[in-house]
């Protein structure tokens, strides 16, 4: 079996995936793609927390209903992803999850920004509950962080461009790889 890692970028809704292995000091991207955390079929689901143009959802049962579809969603999503590079024979180390903050939306005055905070919050965890779910280590790490825990570091991996989400799931991938936290 191949020692890598799995890192996520959370996004509203989705999240970029990318698996790390190889040693430590000279890592491979040995996959990567895009992970659905809503269902593509109920728009809604991306943003649940949303009512409508720059509008917080005041109907909680909407809400409760939209948020307990996403984490049945998520579940699914998330297991399979885990399971198809296990059965790819991959030994997982551990996945990382990358955030852009950890404000608790509560803190937050404005309802459209509380909306996207209570998004955010709700999309890495539902990423954390499938690592911990599938009896893997899982560390949540802030994009703004990442450089400066990595101190460095390389690899070789895919040609052409790559978008910044990609770029800080492999960094947290290979963080976990390499025994960060």
């Amino acid at each position: 079996m191949k020692t890598a890692s799995l890192g996520f970028r959370v996004k509203s809704g989705w999240a970029t995936t990318v698996l790390v292995g190889g040693p430590p000091a000279s890592p491979q991207v040995l996959d990567h793609g895009i992970v659905q955390l809503s269902d593509p079929a109920l728009p809604a689901s991306r943003q649940p927390f949303h009512g409508g143009t720059g509008q917080e959802e005041r109907d909680g049962r909407k809400v409760a209903r939209r948020v307990a579809g996403i984490r049945r969603f998520a579940r699914r999503s998330v297991a399979d992803l885990i399971k198809r590079y296990r059965a790819a024979g991959h030994r997982l180390r551990g996945v990382a999850v990358v955030a852009g903050s950890d404000i608790e939306p509560e803190r937050i005055a404005n309802p459209h920004i509380r909306a996207h905070a209570q998004e955010g919050k709700l999309f890495r965890t539902v990423l954390e509950d499938g690592a911990r779910r599938a009896g893997l280590r899982c560390v949540t790490l802030l994009e703004r962080d990442l450089f400066t825990q990595a101190g460095g570091g390389g690899g070789r991996g895919r040609a052409g461009r790559w978008r910044a989400e990609e770029k800080a799931a492999t960094l947290a991938a290979w963080l976990v790889l390499r025994g960060n936290r």
